[in-house]
């Protein structure tokens, strides 16, 4: 029996398909401009979002989408709490039923863009963590 993709593929794919919060930080540091939506809550986003993320909520995502722009080939990054959450997943769905092409799922979410000590945003302003050694660690 052959698998219906080999692990080279599967693998190539998921990564076309994700990204993590160092891509993503280097990606933006380099001039690169995805397009990145917050999925959570609005409680979820007043606690801390990625700066210049768009807040879209998932259960309001389908309507909005619109809001995106109309280049459904620009690259564009969604999010939601963490591992533990599937909202992004959800929402990278639906864009890409909505024809976008170039969407991808951010991985850890949230909680690992703050743990490896990115600069967050809320209603307090914009403030970074000290990077959690488990996921970020420090260099010599």
């Amino acid at each position: 029996m052959t698998p219906a993709l080999t692990a080279v593929e599967f693998f190539s794919a998921k990564l076309s398909f994700e990204t993590d919060p160092a891509d993503l930080a280097a990606d933006r540091a380099a001039g690169a401009s995805p397009l990145v939506v917050d999925v959570r809550s609005a409680e979820a986003w007043n606690q801390g979002h990625i700066p210049g993320a768009l807040h879209m909520p998932n259960a309001e995502l389908s309507e909005r989408a619109a809001e995106l722009g109309s280049d459904l080939d620009r690259a564009v990054v969604v999010y939601c709490w963490g591992p533990g959450c599937n909202g992004s997943t959800r929402a990278a769905l639906t864009l890409a039923s909505l024809g976008h092409t170039a969407v991808r799922e951010l991985i850890g979410g949230f909680e690992y863009w703050a743990r490896e000590g990115f600069l967050v945003e809320s209603a307090t302003g914009r403030h970074r963590r000290s990077p959690d050694p488990l996921t970020a660690p420090l260099h010599d």
